[in-house]
């Protein structure tokens, strides 16, 4: 068993903004510790995966999730953080909503309800689903049901392009975002740390568990993340930030 343990690849998943940003590019192109077999979507389907066992390392960005279904269940024998990339609020450039003009990411989405503004929403669970959640949630908003509010249940990408066809507010990862060449909209509003994306690394506690599993969180943490740290966006801004904290077991009852 153990022979067939060390053969198979390690099992990574991780989110669709992972891969559409560009950074499993990075990864591929590198030397990881171990082959790597990657499983994408949205955080709320690979934290269940990893939660079920047939995953050996996942990286998502839904904090709330991840406490959930991981830590407090105690499927996460390591928790690592790991970068953080900030959202945006983006929509057409004439801004009918005046959201450029908002004082926090709450205000901004208020400020699309209160315009009936059209807003496109991931509606899958993912990790910006989650984010976009809790910003309607601070602003006092229920935007569920409201004709003006559309759920893709797509990915990024695809949740973006149709916010383009339809002139309609997103809130976007900006690695991702960045990548879209061939939309028209316009990030508008960014200035809230509400807006912090964190990645966090998980190795995943299993009765197999995979032999490469822990060697795989801590090269991420030197190797992988130095390349994405140096990653640029337009204008010159860093895509990612390195997150504070090496790989540790997560303490019973952590919040």
């Amino acid at each position: 068993m153990a022979c067939t343990s060390e053969a198979r690849p390690l099992r990574l998943g991780t989110t669709t903004t992972v891969e559409q940003s560009g950074a499993l590019k990075i990864l591929d192109s590198l030397h990881p510790p171990a082959a790597v077999a990657v499983v994408i979507g949205p955080s709320g389907q690979i934290l269940r995966s990893a939660a079920a066992g047939d995953l050996d390392v996942v990286i998502t960005h839904a904090p709330s999730l991840e406490q959930r279904l991981l830590v407090a269940p105690g499927h996460a024998a390591l928790r690592c953080p790991f970068v953080a990339s900030h959202f945006a609020i983006v929509g057409p450039a004439s801004d009918p909503a005046k959201v450029a003009g908002a004082a926090t990411a709450a205000d901004a989405v208020r400020r699309i309800a209160a315009a009936s503004a059209a807003f496109v929403s991931r509606g899958d669970s993912s990790g910006t689903h989650v984010k976009e959640l809790a910003l309607w949630q601070r602003a006092g908003v229920s935007p569920k049901g409201r004709p003006w509010y559309l759920e893709t249940g797509a990915d990024q990408a695809a949740t973006l392009r149709l916010a383009d066809e339809r002139r309609a507010y997103a809130l976007a990862d900006l690695p991702t975002f960045t990548q879209l060449k061939d939309v028209e909209l316009r990030v508008l509003f960014t200035a809230d740390s509400a807006l912090l994306n964190p990645y966090t690394l998980y190795v995943i506690r299993s009765p197999s568990p995979h032999p490469a599993a822990a060697a795989f969180a801590t090269w991420a943490l030197a190797d992988w993340r130095a390349r994405l740290v140096a990653l640029r966006l337009d204008g010159g801004l860093e895509a990612f930030q390195p997150v504070a904290g090496g790989c540790a077991a997560p303490a019973a009852g952590e919040s």
